[in-house]
């Protein structure tokens, strides 16, 4: 293996053990800690490897492995992708699944390997009892059970299922090979009001698996248990255990008088490589930086999975323990964006997955744009500027600084955005820059402008070669120079059957799409299923 320098960021409790890892491995090339208890440490502990107090010291040359707390780890992994560098993230991968997303998507299109530490996947107990499921030797999968369970570490930035729960629910999709179909989740709230210190979390799937995730940190004593039920056997992976981990148990049943009867078996020990999983691990993430192409198991796509179900049991939680169902595009494995050669994209934009960036466009440093864009021939993306999800923008448009384009926004070819509301040649307005916000869903025609400063309501509908100078409330249909309203329609785009100034109150169905609004208050108000 070609030799890979490392620079380790935060170096404190679980810091120190990837340290003495990579250590070993010859990779620890530096470490930043800004703890001075901690620096202590690092000096006495390897006094060779230099120790910084920031990460803007670290080598642009070195992969990064990350152990700081839980919220820094999207700011700080995007940081150190956006300068080209290989990065290994700690658990989770992000406490938001748009951050995660966009992370992977940062990765693919710098080139860099991302990977987390899901450190389950890479203990020998785990890989036998995949192989055991892949093999068929349990036969078909019935139920999974697992139990991470402690006193303390107690946490404030997030609660017990952020904390211990991605390595279960990373060996759980593994084991089944999906994503569930449903997820249900409670919480106890007993040291902070708003910090679950103890989450059961129930994961259905709709060809019949059932598993639940138990995570405590009030426990009396430490227990890390997972209990895979087959059809033909039933394998007990107990971490704890000081040997034997993982035992197979080829229990059966027998129906006598209509009524079934447990059938017990002997305990079988199943053989496990001795590794230690965490070196296993990092030499994992040392093969991906010398060959990015050798994905590992635990990498930024499997990392969001695991976001998935954590964002679904959290949204479960909030409402009371009530089911979420997770949707086709929950199941979604995120896609890397697509850019043509002939493209620029700035370092550090941001380009979220499944976007397609086409000829000749433009894209600079410090832009944001979200997933599943478009951005058609010669479109310019300025720095200050932001794109939701699913935006269009066709040829020859130039976004600048200041403008916010939300989701589902399209921008007809050659229309117009400025920034300035009085621009000179001769006269530098650039801290004069007006915002201008462009609603969910709206519709800017070929040829219109679109003078800053002004908001565009949701769904919007402005007209080809239109010149927008004033506000435009949600779901107006505006023409002409100056724009003015001529009517309102719906979010699909067709065009309501009512007045310029309709009455207060009254309703108006969509003969497209069967949607009713509301005039009230002198707008048309939210979406009413008929």
């Amino acid at each position: 293996m070609p030799s890979i320098s490392v620079t380790l960021v935060g170096c404190g409790r679980w810091g120190r053990n990837l340290a003495r890892n990579l250590h070993q491995l010859g990779a620890l090339a530096g470490i930043v800690e800004v703890d001075a208890g901690a620096r202590a440490d690092v000096a006495a502990r390897w006094p060779a490897v230099p120790c910084w107090h920031g990460i803007d010291s670290v080598p642009r040359s070195h992969a990064v492995v990350i152990a700081a707390p839980a919220v820094e780890h999207a700011r700080l992994a995007a940081h150190f992708l956006r300068l080209g560098q290989h990065v290994f993230v700690e658990k989770p991968l992000a406490l938001d699944i748009s951050e995660g997303r966009a992370l992977v998507s940062l990765a693919e299109t710098q080139g860099c390997v991302l990977m987390v530490g899901h450190l389950l996947h890479y203990h020998p107990a785990v890989e036998a009892l995949a192989g055991l499921v892949r093999d068929g030797s349990l036969g078909r999968l019935r139920y999974v059970y697992s139990n991470r369970l402690n006193l303390g570490r107690f946490r404030t930035e997030e609660n017990s299922l952020w904390s211990f729960a991605p390595h279960d629910v990373a060996v759980l999709l593994r084991l089944v090979g999906s994503l569930p179909d449903r997820v249900t989740a409670v919480g106890g709230y007993f040291l902070h009001p708003t910090v679950a210190d103890t989450t059961m979390t129930t994961l259905s799937w709709a060809h019949g698996v059932q598993a639940h995730i138990y995570v405590s940190w009030l426990h009396p004593f430490k227990e890390q248990r997972l209990v895979v039920v087959g059809q033909d056997a039933m394998a007990v992976f107990d971490d704890r255990a000081a040997e034997h981990k993982l035992v197979l148990y080829r229990h059966g049943v027998e129906w006598i008088g209509g009524r079934p009867q447990p059938i017990a078996a002997l305990a079988e020990p199943v053989a496990l490589r001795a590794v230690e999983p965490l070196a296993e691990e990092m030499s994992v993430f040392l093969r991906a930086c010398a060959d990015p192409t050798a994905r590992p198991i635990s990498d930024g796509a499997e990392g969001v999975a695991v976001l998935t179900v954590l964002d679904a049991a959290e949204r479960s939680m909030g409402g009371g323990g009530a089911p979420v169902t997770l949707t086709p595009a929950d199941h979604r494995a995120p896609t890397a964006p697509q850019v043509h050669p002939s493209a620029e994209i700035g370092e550090g934009a941001e380009i979220g997955e499944g976007t397609k960036v086409w000829h000749f466009a433009h894209v600079m440093a410090g832009a944001r744009i979200g997933r599943d864009c478009v951005l058609g021939q010669n479109a310019f993306v300025q720095s200050g500027a932001v794109l939701g999800d699913r935006v269009r923008v066709q040829n020859n448009v130039s976004i600048y600084d200041g403008v916010v384009l939300e989701d589902d926004v399209f921008c007809g070819p050659s229309c117009v955005f400025t920034n300035v509301v009085r621009p000179r040649s001769h006269v530098s307005r650039k801290d004069e820059f007006a915002r201008t916000v462009v609603g969910r869903g709206a519709t800017i025609g070929a040829n219109a402008t679109v003078v800053c400063g002004h908001q565009i309501g949701a769904y919007a509908f402005i007209a080809a070669g239109a010149v927008v100078s004033r506000e435009v409330p949600p779901h107006a249909m505006v023409v002409g120079v100056p724009a003015r309203v001529v009517g309102w329609v719906c979010s699909c785009g067709e065009r309501l059957a009512w007045p310029i100034a309709p009455i207060e109150g009254s309703t108006n169905t969509c003969h497209r799409c069967a949607a009713t609004w509301r005039w009230q208050g002198g707008v048309v108000s939210a979406k009413q299923d008929v």
